[in-house]
């Protein structure tokens, strides 16, 4: 339990020191269940909520179901759909002038994602070393009267403004994830690490790198606690930036 404390503050340490950055910073909570329905079947669904501006602004709500499939040990199939319900961010654009071209205030909106997933994992003594390969398809609906378009006449003095939608996107993305996690003697943290790359047709567009830890009790609560360093690609359309993020979560198991 001393061991767990001392991760605790370690990693509210590293919390407080990435809100002082210029980089952005949030909150991830997390809750789960699972059921084991045969040997090779299991079945979950979580809930997800997200903030981001310095953990003061909701970010996204979400919630997901999905199945998994054991081929043979250590390797295992899967498939998932999850229901966003996102706060989009503000954005402007300007034309060359200086002026104003395009205005998108902060509003919600929903995105359907669906998913495929293959994962390998092996252990080196206490050591297991896993490999996941997920593909990730994302349709964002169109959403009627959200960005307003400025009109100008001919002496290019501003004259009004019209309503656009934000239009239907369809985005698929890569996602390749590399783990390592330690089992403890006798104790029932177990800490691990990922590093996770996000890729589309233009290229690597984000990189997620994570450390953290599961603390189990009978196997059926697990609790997790994890930092989180996101980097985002200046091409990447999300409209996301940079940011550190603190993961608390809970899964029941049965």
């Amino acid at each position: 339990m001393k061991r767990l404390i001392i991760m605790i503050w370690a990693f509210l340490g590293l919390a407080t020191m990435a809100s002082a950055q210029s980089d952005d910073f949030g909150m991830w909570y997390e809750l789960g269940a699972e059921k084991k329905l045969s040997k090779q079947w299991s079945l979950g669904l979580e809930g997800e909520f997200r903030t981001r501006n310095n953990s003061k602004t909701a970010d996204r709500w979400s919630a997901g179901i999905n199945a998994e499939y054991k081929i043979l040990k250590g390797l295992k199939a899967s498939a998932g759909y999850t229901f966003l319900y996102d706060n989009n961010q503000e954005e402007l654009t300007w034309k060359n002038s200086g002026d104003p071209k395009k205005w998108t205030p902060t509003y919600w909106g929903v995105r359907h994602r669906v998913n495929l997933s293959l994962s390998g994992s092996f252990d080196v003594g206490r050591f297991s070393i896993g490999l996941r390969e997920r593909w990730q398809f994302t349709h964002r609906p169109e959403a009627k009267d959200k960005k307003y378009a400025f009109n100008y006449d001919s002496d290019d003095y501003l004259s009004g403004y019209t309503l656009e939608p934000v239009k239907e996107r369809n985005k698929g993305m890569l996602r390749s994830r590399l783990q390592v996690g330690y089992d403890i003697p006798s104790c029932k943290v177990d800490p691990f690490a990922n590093v996770e790359m996000f890729s589309d047709g233009d290229g690597i567009q984000k990189m997620r790198y994570q450390v953290g830890v599961d603390y189990k009790i009978k196997k059926q609560h697990v609790f997790s606690l994890t930092y989180r360093y996101q980097t985002v690609n200046s091409g990447d359309d999300d409209n996301e930036s940079n940011i550190h993020l603190i993961g608390l979560g809970y899964k029941y198991k049965f």
